[in-house]
């Protein structure tokens, strides 16, 4: 049986716009927030979610998912955006999972086939993406080899400088979307 990665929907973003994407997790798209057409694309796939957010958007997450399945994280201000804290608390709050698949809670065009295609590279791979002309996106899975690197995560950037030290497995798809981009 393939392993099943876990889905970290990373609420990190409280107010900035990440790769020029002009949607928050909060802000309505049709009758939903970002954020829930992001849980649902997760929880579309069949592999677990944990819902990792600032408090701010908590409520309205555990609306979709467990209550149990919602990661509440303040993250201290050296970690500006938050996704390293975010990251290594998914991590460590899903230990025993079958690795960790991160997507950023405001890339609701990301869909339930890309992040199995990037759960089972991980079968392979210490680390697997989406990317798209060459350019690494997201989601960005993580095999269990690199837990006790990832609940250790501080600071800007670390996660960026652990993916630089593994060589990943390219998902390439033909939308720019993974990019953070519509």
């Amino acid at each position: 049986m393939p392993p099943t990665p876990t889905v970290l929907v990373l609420g990190v973003q409280a107010g900035s716009h990440r790769h020029g994407l002009h949607a928050r997790p909060s802000e309505a798209q049709g009758l939903h927030s970002v954020l829930v057409h992001t849980l649902h694309n997760a929880m579309a796939s069949g592999l677990p979610v944990l819902a990792v957010t600032r408090p701010e958007l908590a409520e309205e997450a555990g609306r979709w998912v467990a209550r149990r399945d919602v990661l509440v994280v303040d993250p201290p201000t050296e970690d500006a955006d938050g996704t390293t804290t975010f990251l290594a608390a998914g991590v460590a709050a899903r230990a025993t999972a079958d690795g960790w698949l991160m997507l950023p809670a405001d890339m609701p065009m990301v869909g339930p086939a890309l992040l199995l295609a990037v759960a089972g590279a991980l079968q392979h791979h210490a680390v697997a993406c989406a990317s798209h002309r060459g350019h690494r996106g997201h989601p960005v899975g993580f095999g269990t080899e690199l837990f006790s690197e990832l609940v250790q995560l501080r600071g800007p950037g670390a996660a960026r400088r652990l993916l630089i030290r593994y060589p990943s497995a390219s998902i390439s798809v033909d939308d720019p979307a993974v990019l953070g981009r519509h």
